[in-house]
């Protein structure tokens, strides 16, 4: 059984950081995610670079629970990236202690992405944390084979691979593919579950993403297969947006389902 479990900053997106330390702390979450940025644009975020009072707010709600930030969202590797736009958002990781930091993948040109993702790793290792690519099927990382070539020739100690179960299972990545990753590729992984299945078009997919999660066992994912082949110690993220049943129960409370459901999960797993 996993001991320690991470709200993920999308199961609770309405939440800001003070109020998602607080629920994390009152239901029994060890550690939260945090989006400084927005994952497209006019998204949800909190941009604590640019806040100080909330900032503040946030240190002193980790200082007085106990509960901390385990990943930061997101830095999206595109086209125009340029690592020197992210120190602030580095600064700050540090501030909060953050040992993660959420990377997707955008650029067409792989080699180029390679280069940039080894930049972005060189830069966040003298903050303590890594670098971990979530593979998502409407990215140009759409699988998990992808994403294990970026990482390989990126060759960079901090850099990871980031497992989410829905995006795993909708990108019909291989759980073969999953038995010759090192082990210090992979620093965590998103737990959720999902309708069988699978939209055919990119809207369709980045909706059930972001708003139409399941709890582990309602859905269609081999949950089980997936998460033995992933090592017994890795930190779970529980990252369940679920817009429908959240907006009728209240966040806390379903922040609560979604942690009585990974905990069961894993009770389960044998």
């Amino acid at each position: 059984m996993k001991s320690t479990f991470a709200m993920a900053c999308l199961t609770a997106l309405n939440l800001t950081p003070p109020q998602a330390i607080s629920v994390a702390a009152r239901i029994g979450y060890t550690s939260i995610g945090v989006r400084l940025l927005p994952a497209g644009p006019g998204g949800v975020a909190y941009p604590l670079m640019d806040n100080p009072s909330l900032l503040q707010e946030t240190l002193s709600c980790i200082a007085d629970t106990g509960v901390t930030v385990f990943d930061l969202e997101m830095i999206r590797v595109n086209e125009t990236f340029d690592v020197a736009q992210y120190k602030g958002f580095l600064e700050v990781g540090a501030k909060l202690g953050a040992k993660a930091i959420l990377v997707a993948g955008d650029d067409s040109d792989q080699s180029r992405l390679i280069d940039n993702f080894a930049v972005l790793c060189q830069a966040s290792a003298p903050y303590g944390m890594t670098c971990d690519l979530e593979f998502m099927p409407w990215t140009h990382v759409p699988d998990l084979a992808s994403a294990k070539q970026v990482i390989g020739k990126a060759a960079c100690d901090n850099g990871g691979i980031l497992v989410d179960a829905l995006h795993f299972a909708r990108s019909f990545s291989r759980l073969d593919d999953l038995n010759d990753i090192p082990r210090s590729w992979l620093h965590y992984a998103q737990l959720c579950d999902a309708p069988a299945g699978i939209p055919t078009d990119v809207a369709g997919l980045i909706h059930t993403a972001r708003c139409e999660r399941l709890l582990p066992g309602e859905g269609g994912i081999d949950l089980a297969a997936l998460f033995r082949r992933l090592p017994a110690d890795l930190p779970i993220s529980l990252e369940i947006p679920n817009d429908a049943r959240s907006n009728i129960i209240g966040s806390e409370a379903w922040a609560s389902d979604v942690l009585a459901s990974g905990r069961g999960f894993f009770a389960g797993l044998r």
